[in-house]
Parts: structure tokens; C-alpha cells; sequence
């Protein structure tokens, strides 16, 4: 099987974010990407580079007006006397109904949900790439579908599932479980299911989808009454009109092991066979890592291997689209064992 990325995902290098009101380095770092396809290689798939698809598969996911935000804002935020060296901004709206602004700061504001997304000098290009490599990995997916269940590796950086329609936060911009799901359908599935194992709620994958019944969305993650994305992710959000019943959120508490884990992957395996899709996306995040510095799941780096081998028997084509994870030690050994489950299960 194969893995997709390209180099050009390296040029975003995020400085700083704040966490509970204090600067702090940014976590999500190129070596990240570094580790991550040293590991895929070592898992025995073969990298490819993605084609440059241009901006429709992203135009299938986001506003004219984010899509425009993104690819311009650099350049307008440098002509700021005494502006930051990064896009981050400093004030938001209270609705998203309200006036557009003309200025950069208050579109900074409109479209950046918190300062974990600082836009730099080459951060498009990477968000760009970032969305073509998930945009590949689905039509190398797509094509082998017809001789059984295929499946390939989005080696996506930076990640993409905290990204709406028209905003970027937690170190999302364009989402890219989105785009995989979307080009999916393009391609000729009629029903596509996304499974979020990330550490947080995938709320810009729910927001992207949550009034359509051609995507199911399942995210499990630790419990956003206390965290991170907090005002996403609780059980009661099922999805609106047409998508009422086809989302599914699992949140579990802060700690949970892999004993505790996989009964609630079996909840969400459940849900995706009662769907019957085409094709799954899964948004993998391996920051529930029981050494990943956000500290929020226990999953062991076995853990990812059970992860991988259950969400295989679905035998589905899949594509898998990298999400959270963040450095430590065995950032690379939990994905090669999640993908040695996945090739194995």
C-alpha cells in the first residue's frame, strides 16, 4: 500500500500558540511529518507524491471566502505596521452572521477560531498540499475498488479535522478528512463514513457535514465538557434536517485506556455497518497516546495496533487521513502499529 505526502507540507512552521493565556512553542512542528514518514516507510507502504489538484477539492469543502482568506492574508498581514510575524488574531465576532470586515485583523478574527493556527509566510502552500495528498490517497483508493477493499495512507500535515466551512483552529485550516470524504463521492460513492480517532471531537468534520445523509460522521475522543474543543463533541449533537441521526459522538473520559476504548470502538463500528458506506475516511490522531504531551488518553502504542486491526474488518476501501500526534518517543512506533494492525487485521 502506499503513502502519499510531499515535502512542500514541511514550509508551514507554526512558532507559537497561547494555552491558558500563556505563549507557548507550537506543537505542531514539520519533524512531526519527518517521524511520521520515517514510520510509514518502515511499515512497509511506498511513498508517492500527490498531483497538484488545484483548488476544487477543497472548493468542495470551504467557502470562496475562507478559500480566498487563506491564500491572501499573508502578504495583506505584512502591510500592518508592527504586526505580528504570524497571523494570529487578536479579537472574534460573537455570531457568524454578522458583517464581513474588510480588514485583515477583523478577517483574521472571523476565520481563525483560536491562536493555535498562525499563518506564516508559506503556510498555504503546506495547507494547500496538505489537502492534495488527502485528495490522492482517496483516488488511488477510489481506483482500486473495484479488484476489493483497498486502502492508503494521507500522510497530511498540518492536519485538518478541527477546520469548518469557513474557519480554521487547533491547528487546522482545510480539512482534509473532509476533502478525502468529498472526493470519495466524486468518484462514484454513494455514502462515505468518517471515523475520528483523534484525541479531540473532530468538530470541523461534524460542522462540514452535519446537515447531509450521504456522510456519516463518528468521532470518539475525551470528553469536551473540560476540553479541548469544548463547545463541540457531546452526545446530544446528532446532526440537522437531512443529517439528523448521521452523526455520532462518543466522548469518553480523560484517561481511558485501551480496555475501556475498544467496547466504544465497537459502538462506533456499529454505527458505520448500520450505514452501510461506499467507502470510510478515517481521521487518525495519535495524540490519545498515553505519552503524547496533551495528556489525555492512555491508549498504549499495542493500543494502536488493536485501533487498526478493528476498524480493517470493516473491509471497506479506506483511506486514512493523519491527524493529531504530536513529538515524543514513540510518536512513530504508534503508527507503525496502527498500520501493521490495519495491513494485518
Amino acid at each position: 500500500m502506499k503513502v502519499f505526502y510531499s515535502d512542500i507540507q514541511m514550509r508551514h512552521d507554526p512558532q507559537m500558540f497561547l494555552s491558558s493565556g500563556a505563549p507557548q512553542p507550537s506543537p505542531e512542528k514539520p519533524e512531526r511529518a519527518t517521524r511520521l514518514l520515517d514510520s510509514a516507510k518502515k511499515a512497509g507502504l511506498d511513498l508517492e507524491a500527490p498531483e497538484d489538484f488545484g483548488l476544487a477539492p477543497i472548493a468542495r469543502v470551504h467557502t470562496p471566502e475562507y478559500i480566498q482568506f487563506l491564500s491572501t492574508i499573508y502578504p495583506r498581514w505584512q502591510r500592518i505596521p508592527g504586526a505580528a510575524p504570524e497571523v494570529i488574531p487578536n479579537i472574534h465576532p460573537d455570531r457568524r452572521d454578522c458583517a464581513y470586515p474588510a480588514s485583515a485583523v477583523g478577517q483574521a478574527g472571523y476565520h481563525q477560531a483560536d491562536t493555535a493556527c498562525p499563518i506564516g509566510p508559506q503556510s498555504w502552500e503546506s495547507i494547500r498540499w496538505s489537502a492534495n495528498t488527502a485528495t490522492a490517497a482517496a483516488i488511488a483508493v477510489a481506483d482500486d475498488a473495484s479488484e476489493g477493499p483497498s486502502w492508503a495512507y494521507a500522510l497530511c500535515r498540518p492536519p485538518g479535522h478541527h477546520a469548518l466551512k469557513d474557519l480554521a483552529g487547533g491547528f487546522c485550516f482545510v480539512n482534509n478528512a473532509a476533502v478525502a470524504a468529498a472526493e470519495l463521492l466524486a468518484s462514484g460513492a454513494e455514502r462515505v463514513a468518517i471515523v475520528d480517532v483523534d484525541l479531540h471531537h473532530g468538530n470541523g468534520t461534524q460542522g462540514v457535514f452535519y446537515d447531509r445523509n450521504d456522510v456519516l460522521t463518528v468521532s470518539i475522543h475525551a470528553d469536551p465538557v473540560r476540553f479541548y474543543p469544548f463547545f463541540w463533541g457531546h452526545a446530544d449533537e446528532r446532526g440537522v434536517g437531512p443529517g439528523l441521526g448521521f452523526n455520532l459522538n462518543l466522548p469518553i473520559p480523560r484517561g481511558t485506556a485501551d480496555a475501556e476504548y475498544m467496547p466504544v470502538l465497537e459502538d462506533a463500528v456499529a454505527r458505520v455497518e448500520a450505514f452501510a458506506p461506499e467507502a470510510v475516511v478515517v481521521a487518525l490522531g495519535l495524540d490519545g497516546f498515553e505519552g503524547d504531551p496533551f495528556g489525555g488518553l492512555s491508549i498504549s502504542t499495542a493500543g494502536f495496533g488493536q485501533i487498526g486491526a478493528r476498524l480493517s474488518k470493516l473491509t471497506l476501501p479506506t483511506v486514512l487521513v493523519q491527524e493529531g500526534g504530536y513529538l515524543c518517543d514513540e510518536l512513530g512506533l504508534n503508527l507503525e502499529s496502527f498500520l501493521d494492525g490495519f495491513g494485518n487485521g
